[in-house]
């Protein structure tokens, strides 16, 4: 009889034990982000300060991101993935990587142009790709449309990244929707026909070749230079850049998405949901825009001054 007590004793401890390793790992996320570990793990840290939740982060290019989760497949161990550009958010939903969640919090914080249809992916925060172009070099009154960079007038005067680029893509794919594939044929070969270099580099290169005078005007998003701005290293070149809005009398600058969507066979859903939840909330979305220089999706949250002087340049 006393055996049989400790066997049970034994087994009850067990038993507490397993509970409480399985509330542990329960206790968790996983995410797996193509944005650096900078511009997100701080507000992760917060996010699991406040709610006891973990967060386990895994950063690595997004292409790379969405071809491991789709190779782990119901093994995976992601519950979220982070990225940025509504095309890669897009093609994570195509390769079926991401599940269709629903949240009232998220579907009422979110506009709607800027989420998933069908709730796969959600937009975080927004940038804008206006024309940046050199102080004393252009004439901003010469400056319309994105359409007019295709204008010979401009020849040799303009900088931007390879065209094998996500930033670029859903670029031109705005573009085929507005005005047709034909006319957007038309504008891609002539703004290639304007170069001033052969493409390379990242958004920040564009923004420094304008400034050293390789070229004149620049595409590159807000976020790039806002950054630049913000840091004392890159203060002088960014300076000599300024900021034009095009297409203010159509359909406006073209803006992409930082977003994320909720993993197919994510282990933790509910914890990637609470996650998500968490990044539109006020201080979350505060924190992106101040120090992320990122438009927020929420608009009882205001952008940066750095954003705002933008808009005066």
């Amino acid at each position: 009889m006393k055996l049989n007590k400790l066997m049970l004793f034994v087994a009850g401890s067990l038993a507490s034990c397993l509970m409480q390793v399985s509330s542990a790992f329960a206790a968790e996320v996983n995410v797996y982000s193509a944005r650096q570990e900078e511009l997100i793990k701080p507000l992760l840290d917060t996010f699991t300060a406040e709610t006891g939740i973990k967060v386990n982060l895994i950063t690595g290019n997004a292409d790379e991101l969405i071809t491991r989760i789709s190779s782990e497949g119901r093994n995976s161990p992601a519950d979220i993935l982070i990225t940025t550009d509504v095309g890669r958010l897009a093609r994570a939903k195509q390769q079926g990587v991401l599940q269709a969640v629903e949240s009232a919090t998220l579907s009422t914080v979110i506009p709607a142009h800027l989420r998933d249809p069908a709730g796969v992916w959600y937009g975080l925060t927004v940038r804008a790709r206006p024309i940046m172009y050199v102080e004393g070099k252009v004439d901003p009154a010469q400056l319309s449309t994105m359409e007019d960079l295709a204008d010979p007038k401009w020849k040799g005067k303009i900088c931007v990244r390879s065209s094998n680029n996500i930033y670029n893509q859903s670029h031109l794919a705005s573009l085929i929707a507005h005005d047709g594939a034909a006319e957007a044929e038309a504008w891609a070969k002539g703004l290639v026909a304007n170069f001033a270099r052969p493409p390379r580099g990242g958004d920040r290169d564009q923004i420094k070749a304008a400034a050293a005078g390789v070229c004149d005007i620049a595409l590159a998003n807000t976020y790039y230079l806002a950054g630049m701005l913000a840091d004392p290293a890159e203060q002088a070149e960014a300076a000599k850049v300024k900021v034009f809005w095009p297409n203010q009398q159509d359909n406006g600058v073209h803006i992409n998405v930082a977003g994320a969507g909720v993993a197919t066979f994510a282990p933790n859903k509910a914890n990637a949901v609470k996650l998500l939840e968490y990044m539109v909330q006020p201080n979350a979305q505060r924190w992106y825009a101040e120090v992320n220089h990122e438009y927020p999706i929420r608009t009882d949250v205001a952008i940066s001054t750095i954003l705002e002087g933008f808009w005066h340049l």
